[in-house]
């Protein structure tokens, strides 16, 4: 077993690190509590405070799988006419860890019904990859596992989001700058790695089933050069705006359940499974997601409508 899971775990690796081939950025099946992470134009839209925590242990029981935590802390500014934003992350897949930190900006234009924003983005990485250390139980000679690699990479982001109480919808790019990740070449063969540029696309909206329930459906449309689009469906019932319970399929991925608990009016917290519905289902029990997001700046007593996205 433990044979099997080393070679799901390089085929994982090759497949996640070759920039034309998969999606590079870390996923979130809790997508709408870490907007920020994929769209720069969100940053101040809950109109206070807020910072999100969470954490995603994936395809659990197989040695060197996904680890990714994030912390995110989001503020209007000026009149709530700009929004900004910092994330800081940490994803660890196999021999491969990315840390880094994200500052993002957004100028909010009032409308009658909701607001409209444009937003960008900087980030600073750190990519390592222990290729070195990967056991290939052969002894042919792979150049893609020769060298390790540790660079410092920058680059940028932009996206535009509108919300309003109800509804919303976003559109953003990462990764504009195409870094290479390793520079390496071997009798005529290229082993060059790049990043990617993502394109994001998401929309949501809630609906009255009654005074105590609400139904919110959303979905994320994620595309990378060379990889198929993906989509993330989700539908959350809210009870009495205190309790959420969702269900949520990936495609060619997952399927996932969701609950939520606003515990208090400044504390949310999360939790989604994934059941992998491709071969993988078959090497791990599962992905686990842990969220907490915390609202600053209530007063006491003081009552407000409650923030679906």
């Amino acid at each position: 077993m433990k044979r099997i899971n080393k070679i799901i775990l390089i085929g994982c690796l090759l497949v996640t690190s070759l920039s034309v081939k998969a999606q590079q950025d870390a996923m979130y099946t809790q997508y709408m509590f870490n907007t920020l992470a994929i769209n720069p134009a969100y940053a101040g839209s809950r109109n206070v405070t807020s910072a999100t925590a969470l954490f995603r242990n994936q395809w659990t029981g197989i040695d060197g799988a996904p680890r990714t935590g994030t912390l995110t802390l989001d503020a209007p500014l000026l009149e709530k006419r700009l929004g900004v934003g910092l994330q800081l992350f940490s994803d660890k897949l196999g021999v491969t860890q990315t840390t880094g930190a994200v500052v993002s900006a957004a100028y909010r234009i009032r409308l009658n019904e909701g607001t409209l924003a444009f937003g960008l983005q900087g980030s600073v990485n750190q990519f390592r990859a222990d290729y070195n250390s990967v056991n290939l139980n052969t002894n042919t000679y792979d150049p893609a596992f020769a060298y390790n690699v540790n660079k410092l990479l920058l680059n940028f982001g932009t996206g535009i989001y509108y919300n309003s109480d109800r509804f919303f919808i976003g559109l953003s790019v990462q990764d504009l700058v195409k870094n290479r990740l390793t520079n390496y070449t071997t009798n005529n063969l290229d082993f060059r790695q790049t990043q990617a540029m993502h394109l994001f696309f998401s929309s949501g909206y809630v609906f009255d089933l009654s005074d105590d329930f609400k139904f919110k459906p959303s979905f994320l449309i994620k595309g990378v050069n060379g990889a198929p689009i993906q989509g993330d469906i989700n539908a959350t019932l809210w009870i009495k705006d205190i309790v959420g319970i969702g269900a949520q399929y990936r495609t060619n991925a997952d399927v996932a359940g969701l609950i939520e608990v606003q515990a208090t009016p400044q504390i949310r917290v999360g939790y989604s499974y994934d059941y992998s519905t491709t071969a993988l289902r078959n090497f791990n029990s599962g992905s686990h997601e842990i969220m907490l997001r915390y609202e600053f700046g209530f007063s006491s007593g003081k009552i407000l409508s409650p923030r679906y996205f």
